[in-house]
C-alpha cells in the first residue's frame, strides 16, 4: 500500500475536521465518531459509555472482571500493573478458559503488590518460589492466572503463578499451553536486588499455585518486550524495546523444551548491514539509515549471537555491530498462520517513523527457517504499516491476532497533552485502520494484554492503570464480511 501526497493530504484536512466534531460530542457524551480516514462501516461508531470506562460499538459490550487490589482465590492481593496476557482454553470444560495475566512491578513505589507488604504472609507463600527479594519481600513483578467463565462472565478462581520477577511487560502464549513472561528490564545486583534481570520465565497456563522461577538464559538478556512462537516450527521471535531494538529468534534444541537451551540470532537485512529502520529525521546523518517505504520488501539472514546472558547489558549493541538491524522500540509481536499457510510474524516498533508514534513490520519466514537451507529461500520482512497521523494511530503496543485475522493494536500513547486518548485499532492484512474501543477512564492508561479466548467470542484487554481486565462480547462474525465491501486505500 502506497499513499499518494494527494490522498493523505486529503485524508488529514478530514481527519482535522472530524476531530473537533469528536470533541464537542466527547462534551455532550453522546457519540463519539471513529477513525474518519479508514471507514465507519467496519465496526460503527462507538458510543459513549455511562461508566466512563470503555466506548465500544453498538451491540458491543464489556464487563469488569478483575481489578487491582480484588482479593484472589489464594488468599492474596490481585497486583497492580496489569499488562501482556493470553488465554488458553480449560481442558474438558469448553464454556471456560484460563488468563494469565503479567504485572510490570519492580517494588519501587507504591504500586498495589500480592501480599500487601506483609513479611510473614510473603514468606509463607512464596517461599522459595520468588525468583528474587528486594529486602524482606518478594520482588513484586510476576503472573496471576485466573479461571473465567463465558457463562457468568465472572472469575472463578484466580492465583499469583510467578514472583519476584521485574517488569513483566509483555510476553506471549505458546502452542503447548504456557506463558512466556517477559522481563522488560536490565536491573540487577548494582541497584541492589539479588540476582541479574532481564530473562523470560515460563508459565503453564495448568498451574494451580506458584511456579518455580526458572530465568530461561539462553533466550538471551535484554529488555524483553513479548514472544511469539512459530506453531509450524517451535522458533520464538522476541521483541526488545530500547531506541535501538533487534528483532531476535530463538532455536531451540528441543522444540517446546526451551529450558533444554537453543540458539539466539538477530535479524540482518541483506545487502544493508546494521540497518537503521527507524525513519527518524535525526537519523538522516546515519549512513546506515535509510527511508523505508509502507511495502517495501527485505530479504533477511540471522546473525548469530554470542554472550547472550549479556552482563554488561550490551547484547543489542553488540548485536548491531554484527550486522543486525535496529527498530525504534520493539514492542507487541504475534505470529499469524494464514489460511492459505502462509506465516507471518508481526511486530510494532512503537516510536518508529518521522513523528515517532508507531510502525508496524511483518516477517514471513522462510519455508526453511533456521534451517541450513534457509539461504535458498530467505525470509522476507515489510514495513506494514507507519502512521503520520496521531488520530489515526499512536503509539502502537501490544498485539494480538483477531480469529478473522486482522491485527488487534493496543495504544500506548504518551503524549502529554489533555486530549491524549488511547484506543484499541484493528489493522487489515492490507494495511487499513479502524476503531474497536477508546479508553474512556479519566486515568487514561494505556491498553494492553489483548487476547481472544479460544472459542473466539470474548476480547479481553487490560487497561493497565487503575488495573482493570475487561471482557469484551459482540458480533465479531460480522467483521470479516464487512472487511470485505471496504475500499482498499492507494
Amino acid at each position: 500500500m502506497r499513499l499518494t501526497r494527494r490522498h493523505f493530504l486529503k485524508n488529514a484536512s478530514a481527519t482535522a475536521i472530524a476531530l473537533g466534531g469528536l470533541r464537542s460530542l466527547q462534551l455532550q457524551a453522546q457519540v463519539y465518531a471513529q477513525d474518519p480516514v479508514y471507514g465507519l462501516d467496519k465496526v460503527g461508531q462507538l458510543l459513549a459509555d455511562p461508566a466512563g470506562i470503555l466506548n465500544l460499538p453498538r451491540d458491543f459490550s464489556y464487563k469488569v472482571i478483575s481489578r487491582t487490589g480484588d482479593r484472589m482465590s489464594d488468599g492474596l492481593i490481585t497486583p497492580g500493573a496489569l499488562d501482556g496476557m493470553a488465554a488458553f482454553p480449560l481442558p474438558g470444560d469448553a464454556s471456560k478458559c484460563i488468563l494469565v495475566r503479567n504485572h510490570e512491578l519492580d517494588s519501587v513505589g507504591d504500586e498495589v503488590d500480592a501480599f500487601g507488604g506483609d513479611k510473614d504472609l510473603a514468606r509463607k507463600q512464596a517461599g522459595a518460589k520468588s525468583y528474587d527479594f528486594l529486602g524482606d519481600l518478594p520482588v513484586n513483578g510476576g503472573t496471576s492466572t485466573l479461571i473465567y467463565s463465558h457463562r457468568s462472565q465472572r472469575i472463578e478462581r484466580s492465583h499469583l503463578s510467578l514472583v519476584g520477577t521485574v517488569r513483566n511487560c509483555a510476553g506471549g502464549a505458546t502452542p503447548w499451553g504456557s506463558w512466556l513472561s517477559c522481563e522488560e528490564t536490565l536491573l540487577g545486583k548494582a541497584q541492589g536486588y539479588g540476582r541479574e534481570h532481564g530473562y523470560i520465565f515460563e508459565v503453564p497456563s495448568l498451574s494451580k499455585g506458584l511456579v518455580d522461577a526458572v530465568p530461561l538464559t539462553a533466550m538471551g538478556r535484554f529488555v524483553h518486550e513479548a514472544a511469539a512462537v512459530d506453531s509450524t516450527s517451535g522458533i520464538v521471535y522476541l521483541s526488545e524495546d530500547t531506541d535501538r531494538s533487534l528483532f531476535y529468534r530463538f532455536i531451540p534444541t528441543t522444540p517446546g523444551k526451551l529450558v533444554a537451551g537453543g540458539r539466539l540470532q538477530a535479524l540482518a537485512i541483506r545487502g544493508w548491514p546494521s540497518a537503521n529502520t527507524r525513519n527518524w529525521p535525526e537519523d538522516a546523518a546515519d549512513n546506515k539509515a535509510q527511508a523505508v517505504a509502507m511495502r517495501q520488501r527485505f530479504s533477511c539472514e540471522w546473525v548469530d549471537l554470542d554472550e547472550v546472558t549479556a552482563p554488561e547489558g550490551d547484547l543489542n549493541i553488540r548485536g548491531e555491530a554484527k550486522g543486525a538491524a535496529i527498530f525504534a522500540r520493539g514492542e507487541g509481536l504475534a505470529f499469524a498462520l494464514r489460511d492459505d499457510k502462509t506465516r507471518e510474524v508481526l511486530f510494532a516498533a512503537t516510536s518508529g517513523g518521522p513523528l515517532k508514534i508507531g510502525q508496524v513490520w511483518r516477517y514471513e519466514p522462510s519455508p526453511f527457517e533456521g534451517t541450513a537451507r534457509e539461504a535458498e529461500q530467505p525470509g522476507v520482512m515489510e514495513l506494514l504499516y507507519e502512521t503520520h497521523n496521531r488520530a489515526i494511530l499512536e503509539s502502537c503496543d501490544n498485539l494480538a491476532v483477531a480469529p478473522w485475522g486482522d491485527l488487534i493494536i493496543c495504544e500506548d500513547s504518551y503524549s502529554d497533552t489533555p486530549d491524549t486518548v488511547n484506543y484499541l485499532r484493528g489493522l487489515t492484512p492490507d494495511g487499513r485502520i479502524y476503531t474497536l474501543a477508546m479508553n474512556a477512564h479519566p486515568d487514561k492508561g494505556e491498553f494492553c494484554g489483548a487476547c481472544f479466548s479460544p472459542d473466539g467470542t470474548t476480547l479481553f484487554v487490560n487497561i493497565q492503570r487503575p488495573g482493570l481486565t475487561l471482557a469484551i462480547t459482540g458480533p465479531w462474525g460480522n467483521l470479516r464480511s464487512r472487511a470485505k465491501g471496504m475500499d482498499k486505500l492507494g
